[in-house]
């Protein structure tokens, strides 16, 4: 009767434990792992770890509450649909801000939003996963979608030039040309400091 027990307990343990280490936030390797396994409590971690950061990133670059939501799910989705193939001792943040970028993208440029300019008073009441200021996000909201991709990246994200290279598909240099292009453009609307805090 007590061996059975201990079995039972050490059965429970290994679950209970992988489960414990999930909430907590645990390693992302061990996450994406257990996630290929099939693990539902290890593919909600990452998506609770990830939609903030995916989230905002939709938004700073569409600048749509609605919208930003949207790309943040189906790109979360397309993710974990691929997470199989994926490699775990990569971090998944790179790869999911991939998708997310080129989603928002990809949903300008099919509604023809490339100069978008938008209300303070709307911008004060989708703010929220931004956190910017109005005049920035206004300003921001002006460049071209992937232009301002390559801002929110580069400076909101502190990817460098080569990562977002290699997460938009365009080689370094050109990213360094078209963020030097972004930020005078910038500046221009705006006063230097503000530009800065970026």
């Amino acid at each position: 009767m007590n061996g059975s027990t201990g079995h039972g307990e050490a059965a429970l343990a290994a679950p209970l434990a992988l489960r414990a280490r999930i909430h907590s936030g645990g390693d992302e390797r061990e996450l994406i792992r257990e996630a290929q396994r099939g693990s539902h409590d290890a593919i909600e971690a990452i998506v609770r770890r990830h939609w903030h950061d995916a989230h905002r990133a939709a938004f700073l670059i569409v600048r749509d509450g609605a919208a930003a939501e949207d790309i943040a799910q189906e790109s979360l989705l397309a993710a974990l649909r691929g997470i199989e193939g994926f490699d775990s001792r990569r971090p998944i943040g790179p790869w999911l801000h991939r998708i997310v970028a080129n989603r928002s993208i990809d949903w300008l440029r099919a509604r023809s939003r490339i100069a978008v300019a938008t209300t303070a008073e709307s911008v004060q009441h989708e703010a929220a996963p931004g956190k910017l200021p109005t005049d920035l996000s206004q300003a921001l909201g002006a460049l071209a979608p992937d232009d301002r991709a390559i801002v929110v990246l580069r400076h909101l994200f502190d990817f460098s030039s080569e990562e977002v290279g290699e997460l938009l598909s365009i080689p370094p240099a050109t990213v360094r040309t078209r963020l030097r292009r972004a930020l005078q453009a910038l500046r221009a609307q705006l006063d230097g400091e503000a530009v800065d805090e970026l």
